[in-house]
């Protein structure tokens, strides 16, 4: 899953961003209305965390462009605001969850979860497929009922696969959804977690390489 975060509170934003990558989401981060609507222009975002109070573009117009825009991805507003008034108005703006700080990482960590998983058609919380089990809300990974210790990018990749459902996923899709906006596209670094992958997952191979295409399970 990748994530944009919109916080012109640098720390909290870093912080913010920090989090969501333990829990193996590629996560950008900017701190103006500006930079988001540049960021949702070029990269295909599952979720953006979006502040309210935003210098430059105000966040209720970010969320407004995104709505012109008819953008596909989900919009967590993220804000002081309280006021049921407020809530109100910023679901009304188009975002599909709300929620207020000070706020409870876990929660915070949930409701992305749960806006991510709202794709077309619905996908289940807990994701099977070949004899592997993954269960994106305890991080946890099994095949054939052996638990699977997995880093945090091999968990996103493994996510993307499985959420792809047989279908052929790209190295540079790949790259889009496991890795920020930082990561080179000339690096190797999705041949190589795809080989740790293959290893850790054991035998028989459930990830085939489809030559000229990319990877699928």
């Amino acid at each position: 899953m990748r994530v944009l975060v919109v916080e012109d509170e640098q720390v909290l934003a870093d912080t913010v961003a920090v989090g969501l990558r333990r829990e193996s989401m590629a996560v950008d981060v900017v701190y103006d209305g500006d930079s988001a609507l540049e960021h949702v222009g070029v990269n295909d975002y599952d979720v953006v965390v979006l502040d309210r109070d935003l210098p430059g573009v105000h966040g209720d117009d970010v969320a407004r462009a995104l709505v012109a825009q008819s953008y596909t991805g989900r919009i967590l507003m993220l804000t002081a605001s309280a006021e049921l008034e407020d809530k109100v108005e910023g679901l009304t703006l188009g975002a599909d969850d709300y929620i207020t700080k000070p706020f409870a990482f876990a929660e915070l960590i949930a409701r992305v979860r749960a806006l991510g998983r709202r794709a077309v058609p619905p996908l289940p919380p807990v994701l099977r497929r070949e004899g592997i089990e993954l269960d994106p809300a305890n991080h946890t990974v099994q095949r054939d009922g052996r638990n699977v210790s997995l880093t945090p990018k091999e968990f996103a990749v493994l996510e993307v696969l499985m959420r792809a459902g047989g279908t052929v996923v790209s190295a540079e899709g790949l790259l889009e959804k496991a890795w920020d906006e930082y990561a080179d596209p000339f690096t190797n670094v999705v041949r190589v977690t795809v080989m740790t992958l293959r290893k850790k997952l054991g035998e028989p191979p459930v990830i085939q390489t489809v030559p000229g295409a990319g990877y699928r399970i």
